[in-house]
């Protein structure tokens, strides 16, 4: 009820609205992060699975040189073998030439044994890898569990509720700890008062005033006078937890006043702006106020 009964005070109706965008942007987020997660496993078992066919063929080709230079060992002995008996080397001389076989031979397999630890060592960094990719994917499917359970923690907490407008309202505070939750969450300016029956007028709340004029502590009502737009707008006989809508000069969305406790002469809650409203221009003083009112918490 307006203080002016011949200014009329504009009513808008709109419907019922659906969970606040802000929570489905949020499980489209994470329903995203879960899909990239799957193809980044997918991926990383794809580079693995890659790694060890390249690691069997490089096996395969190292394997079959070793098979040709022991050919070619067998081949060089041998003709060595023919040569020494055309040329009529002596026996201490074959011996010799024997020995340097058995040498080439011995580095050879050296050669094989350091080639094979390498091969291993190949295909145990590659097993290491893979384990501290699953690794990551483990954890960061953990982070993800983890914000999916601080969304529904919060949606617990916070209700939604229609307003006095018969306006879908958004996630209402019941105390202190969950207005400073809503500041969290960033959808709206959130603007916290405690307000006095005895002030001398209107205080301060943001960019408006509010005039609180009666308290019912039984009952869990109260009276209060809105100023925004050079107008006061009485809402009577409210209800503690309940929002109290009004709508602001430029504002799409109305503005919302919620009292969450009661107590003699004296009213806790908080007012809650679209974000826009924060460059409006402070409410105009009634005639008559007092400009020096208290300013809200």
């Amino acid at each position: 009820m307006s203080s002016n009964p011949n200014t009329p005070v504009e009513v808008t109706q709109v419907s019922e609205a659906g969970l606040p965008r802000w929570v489905t942007l949020l499980f489209v987020v994470a329903f995203a992060l879960v899909g990239y997660l799957l193809y980044a496993g997918y991926a990383a078992r794809q580079n693995f699975h890659k790694g060890l066919d390249d690691a069997d063929r490089k096996t395969q080709a190292l394997a079959a040189q070793i098979d040709k230079t022991n050919s070619r060992v067998a081949d060089l002995k041998g003709q060595l073998d023919v040569t020494s008996q055309k040329l009529g080397l002596t026996q201490d001389e074959l011996a010799r030439a024997r020995s340097l076989a058995q040498s080439i031979k011995k580095d050879q397999q050296k050669s094989d044994a350091e080639l094979h630890q390498q091969i291993g060592a190949v295909q145990a960094d590659t097993s290491t890898k893979f384990g501290q990719v699953a690794t990551e994917l483990s954890g960061t499917k953990t982070e993800v569990d983890a914000t999916k359970a601080d969304l529904e923690s919060t949606k617990s907490k916070l209700q939604s509720t229609i307003g006095d407008l018969g306006v879908q309202s958004g996630l209402i505070a019941r105390n202190h700890d969950e207005v400073e939750e809503l500041k969290r969450l960033g959808e709206r300016d959130i603007f916290e008062f405690s307000l006095n029956k005895n002030s001398k007028g209107p205080e301060h709340v943001g960019p408006i005033q509010v005039l609180l004029r009666k308290v019912d502590t039984k009952r869990f009502k109260y009276t209060l006078n809105v100023v925004a737009d050079d107008k006061s707008i009485e809402k009577k006989d409210k209800t503690v937890g309940e929002p109290i809508q009004f709508y602001v000069r430029g504002a799409r969305a109305p503005y919302e006043i919620v009292v969450f406790d009661l107590s003699k002469d004296q009213a806790k809650g908080y007012l809650s702006t679209p974000k826009s409203a924060r460059s409006a221009p402070p409410a105009a003083m009634p005639a008559g106020s007092s400009s020096s009112a208290p300013p809200g918490k």
